[in-house]
């Protein structure tokens, strides 16, 4: 029996096969250091966990809540754009909470798509950026993650090449997976092009907070001009450690918030009100939490460039996100980033994301998290250290997935 159409359009989700991969070695008994799933394992702190208990208690807010958000936390929004960015939003008409970003960028998508549109999609990135489009009937074509001029070629190729002409561009920095960071003088010349060829943006500004630079990243929303064709995502997923919690924001453009919350007016009821009022509370009350989470994992990866570096297997250091792309070491680079993966929870009893699951242009790469303490990291590089040490006897036993193509 033939898959439904719009299954039959996604690719396969290869991180579901390192997943059922590291759980067969675990049931197996395998201490598997898991450096794969971006899923933050500091806790939540106290009086964002103390206000969802307290509101929980409420016999009044255990019913449907609001799918554009409740208004305190609409404006708590704002107040935290106003004091971050400088930028002013109107809660009422440029805000809309969605249930976590991924959510948020997936309506979004069936908001704004009709069947055959194109749009830019950076290669490699976090694939719901092209997944919503494609369930929604879109066209991906791909531009690069690497916020610079081949970004802008590839773009203006897009405009003149792509039949029918692109609806809109999708941008994400700090970058998942590749931990670039963009500029406010990128942001101008994305603005600026958007402006000319009636582009809407769409930008991922999921790790604002987690970066290890002096100058913080900024918001394409700082930029004038910016909230005529632009609307930006946010989350509290990492932020404030909350990613179970499914909490995030879409902001900007008033059309294109519009368009989302009737789409999520028809989709869901909101996410459930203690959460609501919980995540307000964490955007209202003091931020020392953020600071604290950020030198931990700023503690993190410079462990984790130390400790690997010694091992034997370089680590470029992230200027931002919980994430290090990492270049596969040159004997294994042939397999490719899922082999490559495999072979390191079977060899090595370490856990990463392999690169090709974020795009084509990923495979020669990994993408590792920093979602374990600096002492586990640290084993890690040893297990690695000695896996390196056998490569030879490793590659002799593996057939190279290009050799097998053959």
């Amino acid at each position: 029996m033939s898959e439904f159409h719009s299954v039959r359009r996604l690719p396969q989700y290869v991180f579901e096969q390192v997943n059922r991969l590291k759980a067969s070695a675990r049931a197996a008994g395998a201490d598997i250091i898991d450096l794969g799933m971006g899923n933050p394992d500091l806790p939540t702190p106290p009086h964002i966990v103390q206000k969802l208990a307290e509101t929980a208690a409420r016999p009044d807010v255990h019913g449907y809540s609001a799918s554009r958000g409740i208004n305190g936390l609409r404006k708590a929004q704002a107040a935290y754009y106003e004091r971050r960015f400088g930028v002013k939003l109107d809660p009422a008409t440029q805000i809309v909470a969605t249930i976590g970003s991924k959510e948020g960028f997936a309506n979004m998508a069936q908001a704004i798509t009709a069947p055959g549109d194109v749009v830019l999609c950076p290669n490699p990135s976090y694939p719901i950026h092209a997944f919503g489009f494609l369930m929604a009937g879109g066209v991906i074509r791909s531009v690069p993650s690497e916020p610079g001029p081949e970004f802008f070629h590839a773009m203006e190729r897009a405009v003149i090449h792509s039949i029918p002409k692109p609806i809109a561009v999708v941008l994400c920095y700090p970058s998942n997976p590749t931990a670039h960071v963009a500029d406010l003088d990128f942001y101008r010349d994305v603005v600026t092009f958007a402006r000319r060829h009636d582009l809407f943006v769409l930008s991922d500004l999921a790790y604002a907070e987690i970066y290890f630079d002096d100058v913080p990243p900024p918001s394409i929303l700082q930029v004038p001009g910016a909230m005529d064709v632009a609307v930006e995502f946010t989350s509290m997923s990492k932020t404030y450690s909350m990613a179970g919690w499914r909490m995030g924001f879409a902001v900007g453009n008033e059309r294109l918030i519009a368009a989302l919350a009737r789409v999520k007016s028809y989709l869901d009821y909101g996410a459930y009100t203690p959460i609501q009022v919980a995540a307000t509370a964490a955007l209202n009350g003091p931020q020392n939490c953020i600071d604290e989470m950020r030198a931990t994992y700023k503690h993190r990866r410079d462990a984790l460039v130390e400790s690997f570096g010694r091992a034997g297997w370089e680590i470029p250091a992230p200027r931002a996100s919980m994430f290090a792309w990492v270049p596969i070491p040159e004997p294994f680079r042939s397999l490719g980033s899922l082999e490559f993966s495999k072979l390191l929870i079977e060899k090595a009893d370490v856990a990463v994301a392999p690169g090709v699951g974020f795009g084509e242009h990923g495979d020669e790469y990994v993408r590792i998290a920093l979602v374990e303490n600096e002492q586990r990291i640290r084993q890690a590089a040893r297990n690695i250290r000695r896996f390196l040490e056998s490569a030879d006897k490793t590659l002799h036993n593996v057939v190279p997935i290009s050799s097998a193509r053959r």
